[in-house]
């Protein structure tokens, strides 16, 4: 195996596959592979995120959504957030993992599975919340701040905790 650098993570607005009007990117953003990665229109995202796009798959993100300062976004397996999702500082939403090859691969050096992560609309991700590969949060749910999330969310469900659980559902 060879290490080599994925770039500074500089960026043109140029570059994306797609940027809506009135987007707001903050200083210190870092993005790579924007050419894979869309912007809706009036989308807020602040300082110090990591849009971190990938080789294949796409990063979509919906139109009105805001993401808050010191994020980071791996789209390796496929990434879609929705319209009018609202993502608190310090959130990180994976879609890859290394697979359980047995004991007698290092984990670090052992196949990388890919997984979409689905936000859909109108949800809100609180601060420092963790969301893993394969997940679907529904429409309008709710994630509380460090909760992590590992399986499939309903649509208007509360969730927290680690692992995240259903506390109540919105009416």
């Amino acid at each position: 195996m060879s290490n080599r650098s994925h770039g500074s993570g500089k960026f043109d607005l140029t570059q994306f596959e797609k940027l809506g009007d009135e987007v707001i990117i903050e200083p210190g953003v870092l993005v790579f592979h924007p050419e894979n990665i869309q912007i809706g229109d009036n989308v807020y995202v602040g300082h110090y995120t990591i849009l971190k796009g990938y080789h294949r798959n796409k990063m979509v993100i919906g139109s009105g959504s805001w993401i808050g300062q010191q994020c980071y976004f791996h789209s390796a397996g496929g990434l879609t957030i929705g319209h009018n999702v609202g993502i608190g500082p310090a959130v990180k939403i994976i879609t890859s993992f290394h697979a359980d090859e047995g004991i007698h691969v290092a984990i670090l050096h052992s196949h990388i599975e890919f997984s979409h992560v689905v936000i859909e609309d109108d949800c809100d991700i609180g601060m420092g919340a963790i969301i893993l590969p394969g997940v679907t949060i529904g429409c309008g749910a709710q994630v509380g701040a460090g909760a992590v999330v590992t399986r499939t969310v309903e649509p208007y469900a509360v969730v927290a905790g680690v692992p995240a659980r259903i506390l109540r559902m919105r009416n």
